[in-house]
């Protein structure tokens, strides 16, 4: 039996008043590769950041059944977000130093990286095919390969659930398409949990296992197939309109 990695409870969000989220909840089953869709606007980001911890919200979310105070959240969440403010030709470090620097949220002070941590790096670069990059800047590399890098980094402590936010948005359709292979290959070959958030249904349908379609509340949360012929997805477009699926 598959067991629940996060637990959110009548998840809730507000900005100034306004709401963001809208008592939200569902499960995410070990194994589990969840696409988060939805509109600009819609809450996706901001579901994340409550998942986190990043912003204050009502309602419950548990990690493995306990509260998230409970734990050191970055020892057990690896997580990519939209944009790093390091990815320039001028950042001074290499793709090692900033693979390696993913370590540093579960250390103790003082924290020192070990031989060890070097190692965990260098296996983290190489299930990502870019073990060969190590040496290079990070500012050098292609948006493909800088995505690999990030995601070594967010990979290299081991953590039960992978989060990444719109993680393929800068890059060209070739790179895209490899980098979901790369996530879709963590998920199957090496048991990682994924939540993605992405603009495109259709494509992250075609390596999720699961869909869950935000608007500041849930419609849809299940299977893709199921997500195709959903009657609250042909609810939410409106009579006449119909859920366009392009799963190969």
């Amino acid at each position: 039996m598959s067991l629940n990695i996060i637990e959110v409870k009548d998840l809730s969000v507000r900005y100034g008043g306004v709401e963001a989220l809208a008592r939200i909840s569902f499960g995410i089953e070990s194994g589990d590769y969840i696409g988060i869709v939805g509109p600009n606007g819609s809450g996706k980001t901001t579901l994340v950041k409550a998942i986190l911890g990043l912003v204050p919200s009502e309602g419950e979310i548990l990690f493995r059944g306990k509260g998230l105070s409970e734990f050191t959240c970055n020892n057990h969440i690896g997580y990519l977000p939209q944009k790093m403010s390091f990815l320039d030709q001028r950042f001074p470090a290499t793709a090692r130093e900033i693979v390696v620097s993913g370590v540093y949220c579960c250390k103790k002070f003082p924290k020192r990286l070990a031989r060890e941590d070097y190692k965990a790096a260098h296996q983290a670069m190489e299930i990502l095919g870019v073990a060969n990059l190590a040496g290079r800047p990070i500012g050098k590399l292609s948006g493909g390969q800088q995505q690999r890098i990030l995601l070594a980094r967010a990979l290299v402590h081991h953590p039960g659930l992978l989060i990444l936010d719109e993680p393929t948005v800068a890059l060209d359709p070739q790179s895209r398409e490899s980098f979901y292979s790369v996530v879709r290959g963590l998920n199957k070959e090496h048991g990682v949990t994924v939540l993605l958030i992405s603009h495109d249904s259709g494509t992250i349908g075609k390596y999720a296992s699961k869909l869950l379609y935000l608007d500041r509340r849930i419609i849809f949360y299940g299977d893709f197939e199921e997500f195709c012929k959903s009657p609250q997805m042909s609810d939410y477009f409106g009579e006449g309109q119909h859920v366009i699926c392009h799963r190969h």
